[in-house]
């Protein structure tokens, strides 16, 4: 059995429903990004959401697509609640390392979720994420072309930057770029300066 990575406890527990209570976001405000990854994507019906928290992404992503089979993958209790809660919502409380789903998807993303995963286990986790991908792995992430540790409100080993759409290609195969850009906190309050690789299955 694999044992619980430092990274998944401390969001499991205490810190993680205090994110969940922080970090309140409205489902329309992620629209537009959405609409526009949706656009780059054709014939996507089917998403899973690796750390999907709440679920506000997965509401955008309906509310432009009803017929979209959403699920979300959440390893915090707290948020999970909130998540199995909401109509049309396929939930699943796991961590993406043991999460094993019965098909694949569409889609596959991660909005600030990569950053968080100890680097050692990354690797671990593209191969899951390109193994549950039908056609796209979307990952909007903190970027840095370097890999470097951020210190995070306080705690050392829980924030990672690094450039994870070349990390994903050079470690899976089958895939290439489709397009790329930055989500500036400036002009897009409802993101965080985060930088988004939408990638395409190959073959």
């Amino acid at each position: 059995m694999r044992t619980q990575t430092e990274q998944e406890a401390f969001w499991a527990g205490d810190f993680g429903d205090s994110y969940v209570k922080r970090n309140v976001i409205t489902p329309a405000s992620r629209v537009p990004f959405f609409n526009e990854i949706l656009g780059l994507a054709p014939g996507v019906q089917s998403v899973c959401e690796i750390g999907a928290n709440v679920g506000h992404n997965l509401i955008a992503l309906k509310s432009l697509v009803p017929s979209l089979c959403v699920t979300g993958i959440e390893v915090n209790p707290t948020a999970f609640g909130n998540l199995s809660s909401i109509p049309g919502i396929n939930s699943v409380r796991s961590s993406i390392q043991d999460y094993e789903p019965e098909r694949r998807f569409d889609l596959v993303f991660t909005c600030g979720v990569l950053i968080h995963i100890n680097p050692s286990g990354l690797p671990q986790v593209y191969k899951k994420m390109a193994a549950i991908a039908e056609k796209y792995v979307l990952i909007n992430e903190y970027f840095n072309p370097t890999p470097v540790e951020i210190v995070y409100r306080g705690h050392l080993g829980k924030l990672f930057k690094r450039d994870f759409g070349s990390d994903f290609l050079d470690t899976i195969e089958g895939f290439e770029p489709v397009r790329w850009g930055f989500l500036w906190k400036r002009m897009e309050p409802a993101w965080d300066n985060s930088t988004w690789i939408l990638l395409r299955r190959t073959g």
